[in-house]
């Protein structure tokens, strides 16, 4: 089996696609790693509208959890933490896409201290608040 790293591919509105490094698993491998790369675009959405945020923000997240998981392939270790590893992912998704909307949405679903932890917010903004 394969050791891996995961990237995420995110095309924002603009059509400017953004490569994100994700979660390294440590894990023992024979073979060299893998980069699992997921194309995640934001095609037929308006992401000032809160609706196509959220779809958005879905597809970022359903990607997150592939790359993390099983990433679509056979023969790939199975990282120690795909739970950590998700949760980087997303954060890194999120923060990397500099949208104000999918931002908001994250915060519906994590605390403001893992926002943080994982960049998402600056604890500048969090003091400002």
């Amino acid at each position: 089996m394969s050791a891996r790293t995961m990237s995420l591919l995110c095309s924002a509105a603009s059509a400017a696609a953004v490569a994100l490094s994700v979660y390294s698993g440590s894990v023992a491998a024979r073979d060299k790693p893998v980069t699992i790369a997921i194309a995640v675009n934001s095609r037929g959405l308006n992401l000032s509208q809160p609706a196509d945020a959220h779809t958005f923000y879905r597809r970022i997240a359903d990607a997150a959890w592939v790359a993390c998981t099983d990433g679509n392939r056979v023969g790939l270790a199975p990282l120690p933490d795909p739970q950590g590893c998700y949760g980087e992912a997303l954060a890194q998704a999120i923060r990397s896409a500099r949208i104000p909307l999918l931002t908001q949405i994250y915060l519906e679903t994590h605390t403001l201290r893992e926002a943080v932890a994982r960049g998402v917010v600056g604890a500048a903004q969090v003091a400002a608040k």
